[in-house]
């Protein structure tokens, strides 16, 4: 997948998105309620009421692009509506598309050494 570089700047609409918007839709409401310039090259997350699936909204210099995952199984962990908006690092963004709680990782030791 192209997308943007590992110093992008993230931020998620904490609560419930219409997913029946696009980029119009949404750029309007990274406007509006995020209070952010949608071309700002920034990555901007928005959760659907199923919780099951995501938009994600990107400047690249050229144009918007709009990313949309569904997952099969599980749902993506997302912060409360009285949050307002969550900013996140790329890692961050990362675990978010893969369906994993980032803000609670399970981090692991190194291996032990075997000899």
């Amino acid at each position: 997948m192209i997308g943007p570089g590992g110093s992008v700047k993230v931020y998620l609409a904490c609560g419930i998105t219409d997913m029946r918007r696009g980029i119009d839709g949404l750029s309007s409401l990274v406007e509006t309620a995020l209070k952010e310039a949608p071309a700002s090259g920034a990555v901007f997350g928005f959760r659907g009421r199923r919780a099951d699936r995501i938009k994600l909204l990107w400047w690249d210099g050229q144009g918007f692009c709009l990313y949309y995952k569904v997952l099969e199984k599980g749902y993506f962990p997302w912060p409360t509506a009285k949050d307002g908006v969550a900013a996140l690092t790329s890692a961050q963004l990362a675990m978010l598309v893969e369906g994993m709680d980032w803000r609670r990782p399970a981090w692991t030791s190194a291996p032990a050494r075997m000899g």
